[in-house]
């Protein structure tokens, strides 16, 4: 897989991509990714990427050329599967649309700021608008960064266990059952005994239960979509 990120801040992503499982996908040269500074295309002598809004108001509004032509470069050099705007009003990010998503070959994500960036970049080369949650952020790179590690985490052999990522919580729609480790007792609680017990099939039976259970008591309207 290969992803493009656009964004005003590159240095914002060194440490979060160094680290972990996108390290491990990286040096598995399973997922490329590289960062883009579109104030690099900007074209007046200032480098502005920014401006007033227009009929006023608070705030700033990030320039539809710069943007457009830094996306143009990329896509005159390879086919893109999706050109995705990290927004709060985009569609809310599930683990379906992560799974969707780790299919792709191709992907760029741009990074807004301020109050948001041109309307004519999202009616002209925004293919989808992605949202982590319902609330604002200072910009879009945490954002990039919450899919891009959602994404690719579910790429085959990124994994230790390629089996780990299908027993994730909002996988079925239901939340990950319980978990334990060694010790067996610690300060008077122990470990189930069904997960001892050697039995895989009465062992997913139970963890099937405990996952039902647990989403009806934490997130019953993840039922509701079954």
């Amino acid at each position: 897989m290969h992803i493009d990120i656009l964004t005003i801040f590159p240095e914002m992503f060194d440490n979060l991509f160094r680290h972990s499982i996108i390290k491990r996908a990286r040096e598995k040269e399973l997922v490329t990714i590289c960062l883009h500074n579109f104030r690099d295309y900007a074209t007046n002598k200032h480098k502005s990427v920014d401006d007033y809004p227009y009929g006023g108001g608070a705030g700033m509004v990030m320039m539809a050329e710069p943007i457009i032509s830094c996306i143009e470069a990329l896509t005159g050099k390879r086919s893109y599967d999706d050109v995705i705007y990290l927004s709060p009003d985009g569609e809310l990010l599930t683990q379906h649309t992560a799974n969707l998503l780790s299919l792709k070959q191709n992907l760029i994500l741009l990074c807004g700021h301020y109050k948001g960036v041109d309307e004519r970049v999202r009616e002209s080369v925004i293919t989808r608008e992605i949202s982590i949650g319902d609330y604002v952020l200072s910009g879009g790179e945490l954002a990039a960064a919450v899919l891009v590690d959602a994404i690719i985490r579910l790429i085959p052999g990124v994994l230790g266990d390629e089996t780990s990522a299908l027993s994730d919580s909002f996988q079925d729609n239901l939340l990950s059952p319980p978990v334990y480790t060694r010790p067996y007792e610690f300060r008077g609680k122990t470990v189930p005994d069904i997960l001892l017990s050697g039995h895989d099939k009465e062992i997913a039976q139970w963890r099937h239960e405990q996952s039902l259970e647990r989403t009806r008591k934490r997130r019953p309207g993840l039922l509701d979509d079954q």
